[in-house]
């Protein structure tokens, strides 16, 4: 098992969302985060004053996949998200050890 990461941008979540229920992932978590990269923050112009912001809002995706399917998540993510310009995001994939679905005790690829 697979857990996978993805922080985007938030007019994506939508569509990647989805795209996601359209390859079978059944669920996910989402957050709204604010964080920055190579960017590093924009400038903007409020009131007729301008102000630079060093945190911009993104969307973090928390995704428990099987080993089977981790990596059209990955791809799924990464072309539905893309923007093509600087700040799409990133995609993690870490090692997921153990899961289990607490209503009915199961474990492993049984409980995702």
């Amino acid at each position: 098992m697979k857990y996978v990461i993805a922080i985007i941008k938030p007019f994506k979540l939508d569509e990647v969302r989805e795209a996601l229920g359209a390859i079978g992932v059944a669920g996910m978590t989402v957050s709204e985060v604010k964080g920055f990269g190579r960017q590093k923050g924009q400038t903007e112009i409020y009131r007729g004053a301008e102000y630079s912001t060093n945190m911009l809002p993104k969307v973090k995706i928390e995704i428990a996949a099987t080993d089977a399917i981790v990596g059209q998540v990955v791809e799924t993510i990464q072309q539905t998200a893309s923007t093509e310009s600087i700040g799409d995001g990133k995609i993690f994939v870490l090692d997921l050890a153990s899961s289990t679905r607490i209503r009915t005790g199961e474990t492993g690829d049984t409980a995702l």
